[in-house]
């Protein structure tokens, strides 16, 4: 599977996001779907996940109540609306696909998207 980011962009703290992950190929519904975020010399860190069917969600702490992943299997895409955006929230987020829902590490998904700069200003 192929995976599509879009819909970073600049942003003013406590604005909002949202981010788009388009994929290609029919078997979307069979993967589990991540978000992560790497910010300049850190590591990719593990935001999200959200189940094959879309039935239940996953998230890391420092985003829980702020964030909310969905999906939409019929168009292929995974999204992720960020809510009362921080500057801490500023890096790269990558969409991935994996197998496995409450895998939070990287090497736990198979495919990954490009990424898409999201940057929160104070």
């Amino acid at each position: 599977v192929q995976l599509q980011a879009s819909g970073g962009g600049l942003v003013q703290a406590g604005g909002s996001l949202r981010l788009s992950c388009a994929a290609s190929g029919r078997t979307f519904s069979s993967y589990v779907m991540g978000w992560f975020r790497q910010a300049p010399g850190t590591e990719r860190e593990f935001v999200g996940a959200i189940r094959r069917s879309g039935s239940s969600t996953y998230y890391a702490d420092s985003v829980k109540g702020r964030f909310t992943i969905s999906r939409d299997n019929a168009k292929n895409t995974v999204y992720l609306q960020m809510n009362s955006l921080k500057p801490e929230d500023t890096a790269v987020y990558y969409c991935a696909a994996g197998s496995y829902m409450y895998r939070n590490d990287p090497p736990g998904y198979d495919y990954w998207g490009q990424g898409t700069q999201v940057t929160v200003s104070s």
